[in-house]
């Protein structure tokens, strides 16, 4: 489980070390250090944050993400890597899906504010918590360094909470389809079946038509041959004379 998002999958802090010494190195680096940092094992987790991902701050402005995805993405491109294309590759689809998410403005913002937000919360409740138990008021969060990593936990919280919801919506969309392809399946069988049973009704029609004066002719026949054997003539009556 990872100690920031609580979620299997992603990388504990000793395994990509090498990878939070490059974030937080000059951003001037070879293309081989982004594509290692960013498909490493386990950094699924930690790109889901596009803030870190292109090693930005929520402040900056859309030209500067661009300018940042720009002059990374060529960093990365698999043209430019043909020793590593495959992770060249991961790493730019990667790369352009966090780009895209942080051009949407209201994830941006959400973003950039909700985990703030929760971080002064969480400090305010740790010093009313200490206050109310009689310890000292001065908390970790305090410390600029340590605030900023209470900032970075929750942020790395917040969009993992969103990825699984997406994979949720997903989900559930999937099914949605699936519901609606069987019924539309199941609907044209029916109308199939219903078409050849109409089809087969007509196409016996005559026949049973034939079968039907067929019958009708029978029995008609068969009446007249016993009217014809059950008729007697007439009885003579005698006249009688005087």
């Amino acid at each position: 489980m990872n100690v920031f998002l609580g979620l299997p999958g992603a990388c504990s802090p000793g395994r990509c070390l090498h990878v939070k010494q490059i974030e937080k190195g000059d951003l001037v680096l070879t293309s081989k250090n982004h594509i290692e940092r960013l498909t490493c094992p386990g950094s699924s987790y930690f790109n889901l944050n596009p803030f870190e991902f292109l090693q930005i701050d929520p402040e900056v402005t859309d030209e500067e993400i661009k300018k940042r995805f720009r002059r990374l993405s060529i960093l990365v491109h698999p043209d430019k890597n043909e020793d590593d294309a495959d992770g060249a590759q991961k790493a730019f689809e990667t790369m352009d899906k966090a780009y895209k998410l942080l051009l949407d403005q209201e994830q941006k913002k959400r973003a950039g504010k909700e985990y703030m937000e929760h971080s002064v919360k969480e400090r305010k409740k740790k010093k009313k918590q200490s206050k109310k138990e009689g310890k000292p008021t001065i908390v970790e969060e305090d410390d600029p360094e340590l605030f900023k990593q209470a900032v970075y936990k929750q942020r790395m919280k917040l969009f993992a909470q969103l990825e699984i919801k997406r994979k949720e919506r997903e989900a559930k969309e999937m099914h949605e389809r699936k519901r609606q392809r069987e019924e539309e399946i199941e609907a044209q069988e029916k109308a199939k079946r219903e078409r050849e049973w109409q089809k087969n009704f007509e196409e016996g029609r005559d026949g049973r038509v034939d079968s039907w004066r067929n019958f009708q002719v029978n029995t008609k026949g068969k009446k007249e041959k016993k009217n014809r054997t059950f008729l007697r003539p007439p009885k003579v009556k005698m006249e009688q004379h005087e």
